[in-house]
């Protein structure tokens, strides 16, 4: 892999090839040549509570934000710093919550509380290259839930990257279509976790004000280093429409394959899918509704990374109401049910028994500025 990623990176760093940056973060403010220096904070308290669930506090090991029940907390707040003054652009922000508990268990004490930590220029124009810690270029939803049409995220967001480490290089084709490249240290982790690296790119087309189609891509070995090599190829796609002044919808589908010992080599694949449709029923009040699946051969990625022969496959279905009510721009009070069904038992219940299904509730009063 080594040759292929030094031929990419040259590739990225000399622009032969247009690439642009994903996932843009709605915190961030437009560059202001007066005032290139900017603040922003965000927090997220809420309270969950499980049906039939087990005797503990922690919800299902699948599900990473708001991944508490019966407890008020906080899932993520954060507080941090962004220069942009048109050619030379960075950030440095801090967190901490349970999401950073759950999605940061791996990554080492001193680095699990970085938000984001990059810096970057223009190396020509309409492009950007950054280098450092920044928000994943997969997926429909982001770590913070005000960017979200639902407080809680869809099973495909909580097992694919939120965040990423590596080197991004983005450029503007058109107005209505930005590229991406990177060269990444993995699959969400911070610190390397073994000697190759993983690239990725992104396509961002809005053909419309109402259209945008979103094309993503990740390839790397995520096994650590003193384990057997086992490439992983993954494809996200999504697409959102603005129907309307008050109607929106999105539907999104995520595929991916990583290579396997076992099955006599057969990859190990797994799909998932999920539609959203947000309506705003008044001006402060807004309702979302989300129906989701995910299917995982022998539970790979959302069950282990590595699964071995006797691994069950993971198949479950889910389905949420969203409600929504904003006093003022930048607090959100918001209410979510959700319900889960799988194939098999795929849970224990309070009772000690497998189940196949699961439910919740969550509340949440997030404030950002």
């Amino acid at each position: 892999m080594k040759p292929l990623v030094l031929f990419t990176a040259t590739a990225l760093l000399t622009a032969s090839a247009a690439m642009a940056q994903t996932t843009p973060d709605s915190t961030a403010a437009a560059a202001d040549p007066a005032n290139p220096l900017t603040t922003y904070g965000f927090v997220d308290g809420y309270y969950g509570y499980d049906f039939k669930h087990a005797a503990t506090n922690q919800r299902p090991g699948f599900l990473y934000s708001h991944n508490r029940q019966n407890e008020f907390t906080v899932n993520n707040a954060v507080i941090g710093l962004r220069y942009d003054n048109g050619q030379v652009r960075g950030a440095l922000g801090l967190h901490a919550g349970t999401y950073v508990s759950a999605n940061y268990a791996a990554e080492d004490q001193v680095l699990k509380h970085l938000y984001e930590a990059y810096a970057g220029f223009r190396p020509f124009q309409k492009a950007w290259l950054d280098v450092g810690i920044f928000g994943s270029h997969i997926g429909f939803e982001s770590a913070l839930s005000k960017d979200n049409w639902t407080l809680t995220r869809s099973l495909m967001a909580e097992n694919s990257p939120y965040y990423e480490a590596g080197a991004r290089l983005t450029y503007e084709v058109a107005p209505k279509l930005t590229l991406t490249g990177l060269v990444l240290n993995g699959w969400q982790n911070i610190r390397e976790n073994n000697q190759a690296k993983a690239l990725g790119t992104q396509i961002q087309w809005k053909p419309t004000d109402k259209l945008l189609i979103n094309s993503s891509t990740f390839y790397g070995n995520e096994q650590p280093q003193d384990s057997v090599r086992r490439r992983r190829y993954f494809h996200d796609f999504y697409v959102s429409y603005a129907a309307t002044d008050r109607l929106s919808l999105a539907l999104v589908f995520d595929v991916g394959k990583q290579e396997s010992e076992q099955r006599g080599g057969k990859a190990d694949t797994w799909h998932t899918g999920a539609a959203f449709v947000r309506y705003k029923l008044a001006d402060k009040w807004t309702a979302a509704a989300r129906a989701e699946y995910y299917n995982a051969d022998r539970g790979v990625i959302i069950s282990t990374i590595s699964p071995v022969a006797a691994a069950t496959d993971f198949k479950v279905q889910a389905a949420s109401l969203n409600l929504d009510y904003a006093p003022t721009s930048n607090v959100t009070f918001r209410v979510e049910g959700r319900t889960f069904h799988g194939r098999q038992p795929f849970l224990t219940d309070r009772n000690g028994n497998p189940t196949r299904n699961y439910g919740n509730l969550t509340s949440s009063i997030a404030l950002s500025f």
